[in-house]
């Protein structure tokens, strides 16, 4: 059941628990737009080599859990997303995220 990546000496599972907050809180995360977004984070994650294991998009936050190869930075994981994902939502509804993100963290060796 657990699947660890790894190389052939060392196994690991990174996985962060990520919240992401549309700005001054509104509630602007709504059916076709929700549809959208979880489309468009799922094409992001891949191309910085990690996976979204589960998310779930609600009216005020987007939470999800999603899994980071050791070598990227989390950080810069997440601006990627945070940032592509917010071109595409000007586009859309003229919504852009808040700056702070809440982060937890899941790490095994």
């Amino acid at each position: 059941m657990d699947v660890h990546e790894g190389l052939s000496r060392s196994a690991w599972e990174c996985k962060y628990h990520v919240v992401f907050i549309p700005k001054c809180r509104r509630r602007t995360l709504y059916e076709p737009l929700r549809r959208h977004l979880g489309e468009v984070f799922r094409k992001l994650a891949p191309q910085k080599k990690s996976r979204i294991e589960e998310g779930h998009l609600m009216p005020g936050r987007a939470p999800m859990l999603i899994s980071i190869a050791p070598k990227y930075a989390v950080s810069q994981v997440i601006g990627f997303i945070k940032g592509k994902s917010a071109i595409h939502l000007v586009d859309i509804s003229k919504m852009v995220w808040s700056r702070m993100v809440a982060l937890g963290v899941l790490i095994q060796y």
